[in-house]
């Protein structure tokens, strides 16, 4: 099948499913927590713009996704009470992203002139003077108060007001589409052909006469417009935005969820966004430890995975493609290994839970409940249990973790006998 038809292909089919999602999952949380991934995904890809393609470390990118929001709220506000001309709802995350694009020209000249630590210490530096700004200042920022707006203030095309929820869903998943598609086609041109040369041999770039740091400038400012766009998606979702949204929190998030779903690829930060939400969402209304067990993750990919998740399924590709016979072949040391794995983690969550909840029971014989099941705390067989399944689930996991390595290894090397015709040299 030729390319071009593959790709359209592709692009039909990710329409078609997130189309079909709602049907899916119709009930209101659901929608709601579709909606949150769209946007984080959006803000996600105009992050890994920075740090995948151009390999510039931000620590304070929730600076341009913060400001477009408000400068979003604001226009809805004026645009419904009519001081401003009135623009369909669909189109306002061009405000959004206009707005970012903007700042991020204003800040990428300064900080794009220094690279490494020191732009990432710049971007920090920017984000906390914004930060106070818009506790200092309450007309543009609202104060400590949130801004808020009605999305239903116009008559939209085809009858649509965006009050039903379904509705913004389908809006973010459209934008989504479009900035998927936009961000892709960034790659294929000259600049971002320059932007991995930029990440991969600064020096080399200059050597064939090109300025790094208007390349680092350019891809700064067209991060700040998708980030920008992300940001007034989510003040339309949400109808309104906070001073949050500007601080380390945001900027946190989405370094986060960039790198564990991976930069190598369009759909690392993709996966990341939907993981570390979903994980967000789920696991704060069962556990008040849910931010550990993010950070925890975010380690362990950053150590062990340093691609992110979704490298783990790309480096299969090879294989794939050349034999996929032998992928069936590692099923079973990979089984192995996610089961010991499982084993490991519910002694390791069982024992930081009972850790949390020392002193918050005075009486032995009182019980906790955790993940769903009632637990005495100072009791010694939870303690006994969870230290049980923590130290054997660390002994099969060395033992796994071996066992995967060595099958990966096998089937690597057959793959280079087989598509070396067997030559040795």
């Amino acid at each position: 099948m030729p390319t071009a038809s593959v790709k359209f292909v592709f692009w039909l089919a990710t329409a078609a499913f997130l189309a079909a999602l709602p049907l899916w999952f119709s009930s209101s949380a659901a929608l709601t927590l579709l909606c949150q991934i769209g946007v984080a995904a959006i803000f996600a890809l105009a992050y890994n713009v920075m740090l995948g393609q151009t390999g510039m470390l931000s620590f304070g990118h929730a600076l341009y996704f913060g400001l477009a929001g408000f400068a979003a709220i604001h226009f809805m506000n004026a645009s419904g009470a009519g001081v401003l001309p009135y623009l369909p709802v669909s189109l306002v995350p061009l405000i959004g992203g206009l707005f970012g694009l903007m700042v991020g020209i204003v800040v990428g000249y300064v900080s794009t002139r220094l690279s490494g630590i020191p732009f990432a210490m710049i971007s920090l530096g920017f984000m906390e003077l914004v930060s106070a700004l818009a506790i200092i200042f309450p007309g543009p920022f609202y104060g400590r108060a949130a801004g808020h707006t009605d999305r239903r203030y116009g008559v939209e095309p085809l009858g649509i007001t965006f009050g039903p929820q379904i509705e913004v869903y389908y809006l973010i998943a459209i934008w989504l589409l479009i900035v998927v598609a936009a961000i892709y086609a960034f790659t294929k041109t000259p600049l971002g052909v320059l932007c991995a040369a930029v990440r991969e041999n600064p020096e080399r770039v200059r050597f064939i006469g090109f300025s790094e740091q208007r390349v680092r400038w350019l891809a700064f400012s067209v991060s700040a417009f998708f980030a920008g766009l992300a940001g007034a998606l989510h003040a339309i979702n949400y109808e309104f935005i906070g001073a949050g949204s500007l601080g380390a929190q945001q900027s946190t998030l989405v370094l986060v969820m960039t790198y564990i779903g991976g930069t190598g690829n369009l759909l690392g930060p993709i996966a990341g966004a939907a993981l570390v939400t979903t994980m967000t969402s789920a696991l704060s209304d069962v556990t008040r430890l849910w931010s550990l067990y993010l950070g925890l993750l975010f380690v362990v990919v950053v150590v062990f995975v340093p691609g992110g998740l979704t490298n783990i399924a790309l480096v299969h590709r090879p294989i794939w493609r050349h034999d996929r016979g032998l992928l069936p072949g590692l099923i079973p040391s990979y089984l192995a290994a996610v089961i010991a794995t499982a084993i490991s983690l519910a002694g390791i969550v069982g024992l930081l839970e009972l850790i949390s909840f020392i002193g918050d029971v005075p009486d032995w014989k009182s019980s906790v409940e955790i993940f769903g099941l009632s637990v005495a705390t100072h009791s010694p067989w939870p303690w006994l249990i969870s230290m049980a399944l923590a130290g054997s689930g660390a002994i099969l996991c060395r033992v796994a973790y071996r066992r995967v390595g060595q099958a990966w290894h096998s089937t690597n090397a057959i793959v280079a006998e087989q598509t070396s015709g067997g030559q040795t040299f």
